[in-house]
């Protein structure tokens, strides 16, 4: 089934090392965590993966993926060396049941047009995806939906569910989407669109709340709403949607809402986000 994942940092959490991560989604009622590959392999490195893998079993806890270390972004040297660490990184994942990569891709670039820009997302991850799959990794990457990030730069890049998954097939078998229900809704995405999915398509999943009162187009990427805290995102249908498919991960919450950083402590935006996640699973008939 679905389950709530958590991603520290999403929610303003102050935490410094993975065993603390655990640990917080474990008071957060959570039933996953997002962490750090690099962690995960100096920690086996350091004691063994069976010390790694009992850290997550004793606080029932999953590692539901990691953020794709790899520096594909930058030069051609960065991405090479990043590529030769990949391996270990890729292998501590695998050692601890974390078959699940993620990263971003921005919808738009001053630099290159569309085809440019095409071939040179699918050469620097194509190469990335073949490492992955020698661990049964999946790649997510998510595809960005507010018109106003877009309208920043010069060349409009792929910014839709089914675009993104496109290209995605063009770099290899394991490579899907990153969902965001956030760009799912400022991309104008359906229900039906979501339904049409296949779950292997679906390597990942974020949820959040957009503000109320601001036509779509006029979203700002940064400045968002916890899971079901106005309604204005379908999240009940999303999570039915993804649930109908037969998507069976990680839901984690990425709400960067200021007045969250804001509260007095960890353990006061642990429960808020925990709460909003318990609220949606209970609106969409899931258990949790």
């Amino acid at each position: 089934p679905l389950y709530p994942a958590l991603f520290p940092w999403a929610i303003g959490l102050n935490v410094g090392s993975l065993p603390d991560a655990i640990s917080a989604a474990q008071s957060g009622g959570f039933k996953g965590v997002e962490f750090s590959a690099d962690d995960a392999a100096a920690l086996i490195e350091n004691h063994d993966a069976d010390y790694l893998n009992g850290l997550f079993h004793a606080a029932s806890i999953k590692p539901s993926a990691f953020f794709l270390p790899t520096d594909w972004r930058t030069t051609d040297e960065n991405w090479l060396t990043g590529l030769e660490q990949l391996p270990r990184q890729a292998k501590a994942a695998a050692d601890i049941g974390c078959f699940r990569a993620i990263t971003w891709v921005m919808p738009a670039d001053d630099d290159r047009p569309l085809e440019e820009n095409r071939r040179f997302h699918i050469d620097r991850f194509t190469p990335i995806a073949r490492v992955l799959a020698d661990y049964n990794i999946h790649l997510g990457l998510e595809f960005i939906g507010p018109k106003t990030v877009r309208d920043k730069f010069k060349y409009e890049f792929l910014w839709k569910m089914e675009d993104m998954l496109e290209l995605g097939h063009e770099m290899g078998s394991n490579v899907g989407v990153l969902l965001d229900c956030w760009h799912w809704y400022t991309s104008h995405g359906t229900l039906e669109d979501l339904q049409r999915l296949k779950p292997e398509q679906v390597v990942y999943v974020h949820v959040n709340d957009a503000p109320a009162g601001i036509p779509i187009d006029e979203q700002q990427d940064l400045t968002r709403c916890l899971p079901g805290e106005t309604g204005i995102i379908d999240i009940a249908g999303f999570l039915q949607s993804l649930q109908k498919i037969g998507y069976n991960g990680p839901v984690t919450p990425e709400p960067f809402k200021q007045e969250l950083n804001d509260l007095p402590d960890d353990n006061a935006r642990l429960m808020a986000a925990g709460d909003s996640m318990r609220d949606i699973f209970r609106k969409a008939g899931l258990p949790i």
